[in-house]
């Protein structure tokens, strides 16, 4: 009996781990396509705002 029930217990992580994966793997792409169009309007980042050299 405890087999069966560690194994749906097993089966249930499986597939919430997988959701869980797909999820913010769209969440990610997500954020890369915000962040894209940002960059290509010529503003500096920080950093390189930071490694700008001083006059």
């Amino acid at each position: 009996m405890t087999d069966v029930k560690s194994q749906q217990k097993a089966d249930r992580l499986k597939a919430a781990l997988k959701e869980n994966l797909k999820r913010r793997k769209a969440q990610a792409r997500g954020r890369q396509a915000v962040k894209t169009p940002g960059n290509e309007s010529g503003s500096l980042s920080v950093s390189a705002e930071r490694d700008k050299p001083s006059d």
